[in-house]
């Protein structure tokens, strides 16, 4: 882990150096003051030489001077270096996340993946500046002090040291309780952003169902259990500072009372007793300095070691030697096409579907039967567990997975929109796509008239997931931008199954002229939208069924004829 870390730091190697040098600049400029009390203490003030005791005190000003701007350059510059290696980190974060498989995203909420990329990221960002600046300065200060120290008594010097492993052991012990309960912590911090990010996604339905009261009450849940995280890891956190501010305190302590022993006994002078109280503070403050950085050390290392269980995560991966498919004529063929999720019971068992270039294939039959399995299965969402399926004669496992979907355009029922404007969502289909061509695909999804009645036109904003517009018109740009891509190869699942009867006959009109000349695969729920397709499947407990055209079935007299009759009965009513 330290390597991956390390490796971070390499764009910045530069304002790192200087980073540091400043910092051990600091560090020995802070250890003139005592030098310089010695001096005057001992030849300066009994010598009566002012005008020596003006230029020192001139000097360590000067001094004090530099030490401002190289603190300035180490907090200004050394946070941006921590800074950039967070946005790095963000960055392949983000890039991986892209990669990770659709399996990943069930599996994890929204909110703890987002803790992930901002809380987390920017404990390992202060980390990143403070680590090396705090070792290199406290290690220089602690080390020069001890030298300097010695040389004015050596046996006190050591009085003191002995102290040193005292306050290490205590440390340690207490920095076990503190990594845990700080994990835990994080834990927590993440469930309640996932919670969060639930809550205020579903308010409306909240609202529609005024729940307001139970979405308090699993917000309390989550809340209470963070409480109780942050309760234990700062119990951990002030048995940890109290013990190792009591063992400095000793320090003092010690100094007091065997420091007047060795002046008593003429061992040491005033003036190096003196000195020797001003400079133990340069021996324990870089120790406490040290002391106090154990936090940031273990939020960094946690957010560290969180960021890397997701960078770690198995991206989607092409085989060895996959090729590009190009344009595709469209043909699908599922060979005996089994599936399961993780190993888990299978979904489907032994499918075997073929669909020529142009054709309609509709797959209906009741929830749960592996309908959008199939669908997903198709642009490689997942992969099967057994059999192959090919397109125009090509295992989909063979090709590329960026090719194979630059084929596929997919029209659901829950339609996601961008953040951002009308056009911009429609460019999603095409993002290099010119202004006349996006409008001429939404003419095509019936949908340029309206747009042209709003105030901004194409630039109208339609805000998160498009809530400030229908889902007649969410569903339209999203054809438009199925449209713009012009794929060969169309999925429909059930993308018209959430709208009311009058828009739904508006927006098939532009679901026909979306499937010509198109392989088209439907997911139906009205089965009265498919009746002209070319072959309908029936899926049920995973397998086909019944297979035919609309009128075989009905002759068939079936699953596919019970569903249909089902329906028509209920619209008559």
């Amino acid at each position: 882990m330290l390597k991956r870390f390390i490796a971070y730091y390499k764009p910045h190697r530069r304002m790192f150096y200087l980073d540091m040098a400043a910092s051990m600049l600091i560090s020995l400029i802070g250890m003139v003051y005592p030098i310089v009390t010695n001096l005057m203490l001992k030849d300066l003030i009994p010598n009566r030489n002012y005008r020596a005791v003006i230029i020192a005190g001139v000097c360590v000003l000067a001094l004090y001077i530099a030490r401002l701007l190289l603190r300035y350059f180490v907090q200004y510059y050394g946070h941006m270096i921590g800074v950039g290696m967070q946005a790095q980190m963000r960055r392949d974060l983000f890039a991986h996340l892209q990669k990770l498989p659709f399996a990943f995203y069930d599996e994890h909420e929204t909110g703890k993946i987002m803790t992930r990329m901002t809380s987390d990221l920017f404990d390992v960002s202060e980390l990143a500046h403070h680590g090396p600046e705090n070792i290199i300065i406290s290690s220089v200060m602690l080390i020069g002090s001890f030298i300097y120290l010695c040389t004015i008594n050596v046996w006190l010097t050591l009085i003191i040291f002995c102290c040193v492993p005292i306050l290490v052991s205590v440390a340690i012990y207490f920095r076990k309780k503190m990594r845990a309960a700080f994990t835990e912590r994080r834990k927590e911090t993440a469930v309640i952003n996932g919670a969060l990010e639930s809550s205020i996604s579903g308010i409306r339905v909240t609202k529609a169902f005024t729940n307001s009261e139970k979405e308090k009450e699993k917000f309390e849940r989550g809340n209470s259990a963070f409480v109780r995280a942050c309760r234990a890891a700062y119990k951990a956190m002030a048995q940890f500072f109290s013990g190792t501010s009591f063992i400095t305190d000793i320090f003092n302590v010690i100094i007091l009372i065997a420091g007047g022993l060795f002046l008593y006994d003429g061992k040491i002078d005033f003036a190096e007793y003196s000195t020797f109280i001003v400079s133990v503070n340069l021996f324990i403050s870089p120790i406490t300095t040290l002391i106090n950085f154990v936090e940031s050390y273990q939020n960094g290392v946690t957010g560290f070691s969180r960021f890397l269980e997701i960078l770690d995560e198995k991206p989607e991966e092409d085989a060895p030697g996959a090729v590009d498919i190009g344009k595709v004529e469209g043909k699908i063929e599922l060979d005996d096409v089994e599936f399961s999720y993780n190993n888990s019971e299978e979904v489907l068992h032994g499918v075997s579907l073929t669909v020529e270039k142009g054709e309609v294939l509709a797959l209906v039959g009741a929830s749960g039967g592996g309908k959008t399995t199939i669908c997903h299965l198709i642009p490689r969402f997942a992969d099967v567990t057994g059999g192959a399926i090919r397109i125009d004669g090509k295992d989909i496992r063979s090709v590329t997975m960026e090719s194979l979907r630059r084929n596929i355009g997919i029209v659901q029922q829950d339609v996601f929109l961008f953040g951002g404007t009308i056009r911009e969502n429609i460019l999603y289909g095409r993002l290099n796509a010119t202004d006349d061509e996006v409008i001429e695909a939404a003419k095509r999804a019936n949908l340029h008239d309206w747009i042209m009645t709003l105030e901004h036109g194409y630039d109208t904003e339609i805000g998160e997931r498009g809530v400030k517009i229908s889902g007649g018109q969410k569903q339209r740009i999203s054809i438009a931008r199925v449209f713009l891509k012009d794929p060969a190869i169309l999925i429909l699942d059930e993308a018209t199954s959430a709208l009311d009867n009058a828009t739904e006959i508006y927006i098939q009109k532009a679901l026909d002229e979306l499937c010509r000349g198109r392989t088209t695969i439907v997911v139906a729920h009205r089965l009265s939208t498919i009746r002209n397709a070319t072959q309908i499947a029936v899926i049920d407990g995973g397998k086909v069924a019944e297979l035919g055209t609309h009128e075989e079935l009905i002759k068939q007299n079936g699953i596919y004829a019970s569903l249909y009759s089902l329906q028509f009965r209920e619209s008559d009513r």
